[in-house]
């Protein structure tokens, strides 16, 4: 059994406490913190069950190993999914996602990064988010802080091989599109409805050259100022939203 974990902040706790009440062991809040979104939270959970106790700012802090908890903290169980990336993958085959979007970050160390790209990922309807275990950060409380829960609903997986995961994909008929500043096209000029996996590089240096030669195209950020580039969870956004906005039906009138 695994030891238990920490999260830390409103929407980490509060996401896990919507979807895996039974797995949180206790919840420690600050008694002096009594504005309406404490309360409200405290309300949620104790409608949930958990576990609630009190506590002061230093305790809270040296429990997530941040001051940026925002008044809470919980102890809960490692939720794992215990399904591969095929396993997914044919689940969604299945289910009759024809078209499954999926993230790859290739070199992505810095926790506040991947968590803001899980957040982008969960709001974009990723279905998966894939690294390499040699050159990315793992789900950790940071992580999960900074993602406000996505880190809990977003598969992610991390994979021995990057290179040869993508040809895997690309077996699987997805296309892989990578992001570079000197791609001949825009993410805005390239066909995204299809089964798709984008991948971005990591925070300067972008993708590690094998990765690169792996990808099927190579796409841009169109950069009309004076800055070259955008934080990878900012290129996240621009390209998953691209995505979603070519794969959403239009409205009728």
């Amino acid at each position: 059994m695994s030891s238990p974990k920490v999260l830390f902040g409103f929407h980490a706790v509060g996401v896990r406490m919507k979807t895996a009440p039974k797995s949180i062991i206790e919840v420690y809040f600050e008694t002096t913190r009594r504005d309406a979104r404490m309360r409200q939270f405290l309300e949620r959970a104790q409608e949930a069950g958990v576990r609630l106790i009190e506590a002061d700012a230093p305790r809270i802090a040296k429990l997530a190993g941040s001051h940026g908890h925002q008044g809470v903290a919980a102890r809960v169980e490692e939720i794992r999914d215990t399904r591969t990336l095929d396993e997914l993958l044919d689940d969604l085959e299945e289910a009759g996602v024809a078209s499954p979007l999926l993230l790859v970050l290739d070199g992505v160390t810095d926790p506040h990064n991947l968590g803001a790209c899980l957040r982008v990922a969960d709001g974009a309807g990723v279905h998966a988010v894939i690294a390499p275990k040699d050159h990315a950060v793992g789900i950790n409380a940071t992580v999960a802080k900074v993602a406000s829960g996505a880190a809990e609903t977003v598969p992610y997986f991390m994979v021995t091989n990057l290179a040869r995961t993508l040809k895997e994909l690309k077996a699987r008929n997805i296309w892989v599109i990578g992001t570079s500043d000197d791609a001949p096209n825009t993410v805005y000029e390239v066909d995204l409805k299809g089964p798709v996996a984008l991948v971005l590089g990591a925070e300067g240096d972008g993708m590690r050259q094998l990765t690169r030669k792996t990808c099927d195209e190579l796409i841009g950020i169109p950069m009309m100022g004076a800055v070259s580039s955008l934080n990878v969870s900012v290129a996240s956004g621009v390209c998953l939203y691209e995505a979603l906005r070519q794969r959403t039906p239009p409205k009728v009138a």
